[in-house]
Protein backbone atom coordinates (compact mmCIF):
# COMPACT_ATOMS: atom_id res chain seq x y z
CA UNK A 1 0.00 0.00 0.00
CA UNK A 2 1.38 3.40 -0.96
CA UNK A 3 1.97 6.02 1.71
CA UNK A 4 -0.95 8.41 2.01
CA UNK A 5 -0.50 12.01 0.87
CA UNK A 6 -2.39 15.01 2.26
CA UNK A 7 -3.12 18.47 0.91
CA UNK A 8 -3.16 20.65 4.01
CA UNK A 9 -1.37 23.51 2.27
CA UNK A 10 0.42 24.01 -1.02
CA UNK A 11 3.65 23.30 0.79
CA UNK A 12 2.59 19.65 0.48
CA UNK A 13 2.99 19.78 -3.31
CA UNK A 14 6.17 20.33 -5.27
CA UNK A 15 6.19 22.23 -8.57
CA UNK A 16 5.92 19.06 -10.64
CA UNK A 17 2.90 17.86 -8.68
CA UNK A 18 1.17 21.23 -9.08
CA UNK A 19 1.64 21.19 -12.86
CA UNK A 20 0.47 17.57 -13.07
CA UNK A 21 -2.74 18.54 -11.28
CA UNK A 22 -3.27 21.50 -13.63
CA UNK A 23 -2.67 19.34 -16.70
CA UNK A 24 -5.06 16.67 -15.49
CA UNK A 25 -7.68 19.32 -14.68
CA UNK A 26 -7.45 20.55 -18.27
CA UNK A 27 -8.12 17.03 -19.56
CA UNK A 28 -10.99 16.53 -17.16
CA UNK A 29 -12.62 19.80 -18.11
CA UNK A 30 -12.70 18.68 -21.74
CA UNK A 31 -13.86 15.17 -20.84
CA UNK A 32 -15.64 15.23 -17.44
CA UNK A 33 -16.10 11.44 -17.26
CA UNK A 34 -12.59 10.58 -18.46
CA UNK A 35 -11.79 8.82 -15.19
CA UNK A 36 -15.30 7.74 -14.23
CA UNK A 37 -14.23 4.55 -12.42
CA UNK A 38 -10.97 5.76 -10.85
CA UNK A 39 -12.50 6.16 -7.40
CA UNK A 40 -15.11 3.43 -7.76
CA UNK A 41 -16.22 1.91 -4.45
CA UNK A 42 -14.42 4.68 -2.54
CA UNK A 43 -16.01 7.11 -0.11
CA UNK A 44 -15.07 10.74 0.51
CA UNK A 45 -16.15 12.38 3.77
CA UNK A 46 -16.83 16.12 3.74
CA UNK A 47 -16.22 17.12 7.34
CA UNK A 48 -17.30 20.75 7.65
CA UNK A 49 -17.18 23.15 10.59
CA UNK A 50 -18.19 25.98 8.22
CA UNK A 51 -21.07 25.97 5.71
CA UNK A 52 -20.22 26.12 2.04
CA UNK A 53 -21.61 26.48 -1.47
CA UNK A 54 -18.77 25.95 -3.96
CA UNK A 55 -16.58 23.70 -1.81
CA UNK A 56 -19.33 21.24 -1.00
CA UNK A 57 -20.96 21.06 -4.43
CA UNK A 58 -17.71 20.96 -6.40
CA UNK A 59 -16.26 18.14 -4.30
CA UNK A 60 -19.50 16.14 -4.32
CA UNK A 61 -19.90 16.35 -8.09
CA UNK A 62 -16.20 15.70 -8.66
CA UNK A 63 -16.31 12.52 -6.58
CA UNK A 64 -19.46 11.30 -8.32
CA UNK A 65 -17.79 11.85 -11.71
CA UNK A 66 -14.93 9.65 -10.49
CA UNK A 67 -17.37 6.87 -9.57
CA UNK A 68 -17.19 7.34 -5.82
CA UNK A 69 -19.57 8.10 -2.98
CA UNK A 70 -19.74 11.22 -0.80
CA UNK A 71 -20.73 11.52 2.85
CA UNK A 72 -21.44 15.09 4.01
CA UNK A 73 -21.07 15.78 7.73
CA UNK A 74 -22.49 19.19 8.64
CA UNK A 75 -21.10 21.50 11.34
CA UNK A 76 -23.70 20.36 13.87
CA UNK A 77 -23.26 16.62 13.32
CA UNK A 78 -19.67 16.09 14.43
CA UNK A 79 -18.71 19.26 16.31
CA UNK A 80 -15.05 18.35 15.79
CA UNK A 81 -12.90 19.85 18.51
CA UNK A 82 -15.97 20.48 20.68
CA UNK A 83 -17.96 17.35 21.41
CA UNK A 84 -15.11 15.14 20.27
CA UNK A 85 -11.34 15.78 20.03
CA UNK A 86 -9.89 16.20 16.54
CA UNK A 87 -7.56 13.24 16.98
CA UNK A 88 -10.47 10.92 17.79
CA UNK A 89 -12.43 12.17 14.79
CA UNK A 90 -9.42 11.54 12.55
CA UNK A 91 -8.79 8.05 13.90
CA UNK A 92 -12.44 7.00 13.73
CA UNK A 93 -13.63 8.59 10.48
CA UNK A 94 -10.59 7.33 8.58
CA UNK A 95 -11.62 3.76 9.52
CA UNK A 96 -14.82 4.25 7.53
CA UNK A 97 -13.83 6.30 4.46
CA UNK A 98 -11.06 6.60 1.89
CA UNK A 99 -10.50 10.36 2.04
CA UNK A 100 -11.51 13.42 4.07
CA UNK A 101 -12.12 17.02 3.01
CA UNK A 102 -12.07 19.26 6.07
CA UNK A 103 -13.45 22.80 6.09
CA UNK A 104 -12.46 24.27 9.45
CA UNK A 105 -12.01 27.47 11.41
CA UNK A 106 -8.54 26.74 12.79
CA UNK A 107 -5.68 25.53 10.61
CA UNK A 108 -4.49 23.50 13.60
CA UNK A 109 -7.58 21.32 13.28
CA UNK A 110 -6.86 20.26 9.71
CA UNK A 111 -3.19 19.74 10.58
CA UNK A 112 -4.12 17.51 13.53
CA UNK A 113 -6.66 15.68 11.41
CA UNK A 114 -3.97 14.86 8.86
CA UNK A 115 -1.70 13.51 11.61
CA UNK A 116 -4.30 11.16 13.08
CA UNK A 117 -6.11 10.15 9.89
CA UNK A 118 -5.01 7.01 8.05
CA UNK A 119 -6.47 8.32 4.76
CA UNK A 120 -5.68 11.44 2.72
CA UNK A 121 -6.88 14.74 4.21
CA UNK A 122 -7.63 17.71 1.96
CA UNK A 123 -7.95 21.21 3.33
CA UNK A 124 -11.25 22.61 2.04
CA UNK A 125 -10.53 25.89 3.86
CA UNK A 126 -8.91 26.96 7.11
CA UNK A 127 -8.06 30.34 8.58
CA UNK A 128 -4.51 29.98 7.21
CA UNK A 129 -4.93 28.35 3.80
CA UNK A 130 -7.28 27.51 0.95
CA UNK A 131 -5.11 25.37 -1.34
CA UNK A 132 -7.87 24.02 -3.61
CA UNK A 133 -9.10 27.54 -4.29
CA UNK A 134 -5.59 28.70 -5.19
CA UNK A 135 -4.96 25.78 -7.53
CA UNK A 136 -8.25 26.52 -9.26
CA UNK A 137 -7.36 30.21 -9.51
CA UNK A 138 -4.01 29.52 -11.16
CA UNK A 139 -5.72 27.07 -13.50
CA UNK A 140 -8.21 29.80 -14.44
CA UNK A 141 -5.42 32.29 -15.17
CA UNK A 142 -3.55 29.66 -17.19
CA UNK A 143 -6.69 28.95 -19.20
CA UNK A 144 -7.41 32.63 -19.90
CA UNK A 145 -3.97 34.20 -20.24
CA UNK A 146 -1.28 31.58 -19.81
CA UNK A 147 1.26 31.85 -17.00
CA UNK A 148 4.45 33.22 -18.58
CA UNK A 149 4.89 36.99 -18.42
CA UNK A 150 1.45 37.36 -16.88
CA UNK A 151 0.87 39.62 -13.88
CA UNK A 152 -1.79 38.84 -11.30
CA UNK A 153 -2.60 41.68 -8.90
CA UNK A 154 -4.33 40.88 -5.62
CA UNK A 155 -6.03 43.74 -3.76
CA UNK A 156 -7.57 43.36 -0.32
CA UNK A 157 -7.12 41.27 2.80
CA UNK A 158 -4.02 39.18 3.50
CA UNK A 159 -6.19 36.19 4.27
CA UNK A 160 -6.19 32.43 3.77
CA UNK A 161 -6.93 32.71 0.05
CA UNK A 162 -3.99 35.05 -0.46
CA UNK A 163 -1.65 32.84 1.57
CA UNK A 164 -2.37 29.95 -0.78
CA UNK A 165 -2.56 32.05 -3.94
CA UNK A 166 0.88 33.56 -3.50
CA UNK A 167 2.34 30.07 -3.02
CA UNK A 168 0.54 28.78 -6.10
CA UNK A 169 1.86 31.71 -8.13
CA UNK A 170 5.39 31.09 -6.89
CA UNK A 171 5.29 27.42 -7.80
CA UNK A 172 3.93 28.04 -11.31
CA UNK A 173 5.99 31.07 -12.33
CA UNK A 174 3.06 33.49 -12.27
CA UNK A 175 4.09 37.09 -11.47
CA UNK A 176 2.10 38.50 -8.58
CA UNK A 177 1.72 41.88 -6.88
CA UNK A 178 -0.16 42.27 -3.61
CA UNK A 179 -1.74 45.36 -2.05
CA UNK A 180 -3.20 45.24 1.46
CA UNK A 181 -3.81 47.92 4.06
CA UNK A 182 -1.02 48.25 6.62
CA UNK A 183 -1.53 45.62 9.29
CA UNK A 184 -3.45 43.26 7.00
CA UNK A 185 -0.50 41.72 5.15
CA UNK A 186 -0.34 37.99 4.34
CA UNK A 187 1.31 35.57 6.75
CA UNK A 188 5.00 36.58 6.84
CA UNK A 189 6.50 33.09 7.05
CA UNK A 190 4.37 31.79 4.19
CA UNK A 191 5.12 34.88 2.07
CA UNK A 192 8.87 34.56 2.62
CA UNK A 193 8.75 30.92 1.59
CA UNK A 194 6.77 31.86 -1.52
CA UNK A 195 9.42 34.42 -2.45
CA UNK A 196 12.11 31.76 -2.13
CA UNK A 197 10.02 29.40 -4.25
CA UNK A 198 9.52 32.15 -6.82
CA UNK A 199 13.26 32.41 -7.37
CA UNK A 200 13.22 28.84 -8.67
CA UNK A 201 10.30 29.47 -11.03
CA UNK A 202 11.58 32.95 -11.98
CA UNK A 203 8.35 34.61 -10.84
CA UNK A 204 8.30 38.18 -9.53
CA UNK A 205 6.34 38.41 -6.28
CA UNK A 206 6.07 41.56 -4.18
CA UNK A 207 3.73 43.38 -1.81
CA UNK A 208 2.85 46.96 -0.95
CA UNK A 209 0.10 49.05 0.64
CA UNK A 210 -0.95 50.94 -2.51
CA UNK A 211 -3.65 49.29 -4.65
CA UNK A 212 -2.89 51.47 -7.69
CA UNK A 213 0.78 50.56 -7.58
CA UNK A 214 -0.07 46.85 -7.37
CA UNK A 215 -2.62 46.95 -10.18
CA UNK A 216 -0.47 48.96 -12.61
CA UNK A 217 -0.24 47.04 -15.93
CA UNK A 218 -1.84 43.93 -14.40
CA UNK A 219 -3.30 41.25 -16.66
CA UNK A 220 -5.63 39.99 -13.93
CA UNK A 221 -7.02 41.75 -10.84
CA UNK A 222 -8.20 39.59 -7.93
CA UNK A 223 -10.02 40.48 -4.74
CA UNK A 224 -11.85 38.75 -1.89
CA UNK A 225 -14.23 39.70 0.92
CA UNK A 226 -13.04 42.14 3.55
CA UNK A 227 -14.94 40.47 6.40
CA UNK A 228 -14.69 36.69 6.56
CA UNK A 229 -16.65 34.31 8.75
CA UNK A 230 -15.54 34.81 12.36
CA UNK A 231 -14.52 38.46 11.84
CA UNK A 232 -17.97 40.01 12.13
CA UNK A 233 -17.08 41.82 15.36
CA UNK A 234 -14.47 43.84 13.42
CA UNK A 235 -16.75 44.62 10.50
CA UNK A 236 -16.99 48.41 10.86
CA UNK A 237 -13.24 48.85 11.35
CA UNK A 238 -12.46 46.62 8.40
CA UNK A 239 -14.88 48.43 6.11
CA UNK A 240 -13.16 51.70 6.98
CA UNK A 241 -9.61 50.36 6.63
CA UNK A 242 -10.27 48.63 3.31
CA UNK A 243 -12.37 51.31 1.61
CA UNK A 244 -9.45 52.60 -0.55
CA UNK A 245 -8.87 49.03 -1.77
CA UNK A 246 -12.19 48.55 -3.51
CA UNK A 247 -11.94 47.07 -7.01
CA UNK A 248 -13.90 49.52 -9.14
CA UNK A 249 -13.74 51.30 -12.50
CA UNK A 250 -11.16 53.78 -11.27
CA UNK A 251 -8.80 51.10 -10.00
CA UNK A 252 -9.23 48.93 -13.08
CA UNK A 253 -8.05 51.83 -15.27
CA UNK A 254 -4.59 51.34 -13.76
CA UNK A 255 -4.51 47.78 -15.09
CA UNK A 256 -4.20 46.75 -18.72
CA UNK A 257 -7.26 47.60 -20.85
CA UNK A 258 -8.13 43.92 -21.25
CA UNK A 259 -7.40 42.99 -17.62
CA UNK A 260 -9.60 40.24 -16.24
CA UNK A 261 -11.37 40.31 -12.88
CA UNK A 262 -11.38 37.43 -10.41
CA UNK A 263 -13.12 36.87 -7.08
CA UNK A 264 -13.40 33.56 -5.23
CA UNK A 265 -16.98 34.36 -4.10
CA UNK A 266 -19.21 35.01 -2.28
CA UNK A 267 -18.89 38.67 -3.29
CA UNK A 268 -20.24 41.68 -1.45
CA UNK A 269 -21.01 44.16 -4.21
CA UNK A 270 -20.47 47.70 -2.98
CA UNK A 271 -17.79 46.62 -0.52
CA UNK A 272 -14.64 44.94 -1.89
CA UNK A 273 -15.91 45.20 -5.47
CA UNK A 274 -18.47 47.15 -7.47
CA UNK A 275 -20.55 45.92 -10.40
CA UNK A 276 -17.36 45.55 -12.44
CA UNK A 277 -17.68 41.96 -11.25
CA UNK A 278 -20.60 41.62 -13.66
CA UNK A 279 -18.78 43.17 -16.61
CA UNK A 280 -17.41 41.55 -19.76
CA UNK A 281 -13.90 41.17 -18.28
CA UNK A 282 -15.10 39.20 -15.25
CA UNK A 283 -14.20 35.50 -15.18
CA UNK A 284 -15.51 34.79 -11.68
CA UNK A 285 -17.94 32.11 -12.84
CA UNK A 286 -15.28 30.30 -14.87
CA UNK A 287 -13.19 30.50 -11.72
CA UNK A 288 -15.99 28.96 -9.66
CA UNK A 289 -16.59 26.17 -12.18
CA UNK A 290 -12.91 25.31 -12.26
CA UNK A 291 -13.01 24.35 -8.60
CA UNK A 292 -14.72 21.13 -9.66
CA UNK A 293 -12.23 20.24 -12.40
CA UNK A 294 -9.15 20.97 -10.33
CA UNK A 295 -10.46 19.22 -7.24
CA UNK A 296 -11.27 16.21 -9.36
CA UNK A 297 -7.60 16.14 -10.36
CA UNK A 298 -6.62 16.47 -6.69
CA UNK A 299 -8.86 13.54 -5.74
CA UNK A 300 -7.34 11.45 -8.51
CA UNK A 301 -3.84 12.21 -7.27
CA UNK A 302 -4.58 11.45 -3.62
CA UNK A 303 -7.27 8.77 -3.75
CA UNK A 304 -7.25 6.81 -7.00
CA UNK A 305 -5.97 3.23 -6.98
Amino acid sequence: MRKKKDLVSLRDLDRGEVFNILKMARKLKKRPLLCKTSCGDKTLALLFQKPSNRTRISFEVAMVHLGGYVLYLSPSEIDMGGREPVKDVGRVVSRYVDGIVARVFSHNDVQDLSVYSDVPVINGLSDMAHPCQALSDVFTVMEAKGLKKVKLAYVGDGNNVLNSLVMAAAKTGLNMSIATPAGYEPDAENFDEAVREARLSKAAIWKCNDPFEAVRDADVVYTDVWVSMGQEQDREKRLKDFRPFQVNDRLMKAAKPDALIMHCLPAHRGEEITDVIDGKNSIVYDQAENRMHVQKAVLLKLMSS
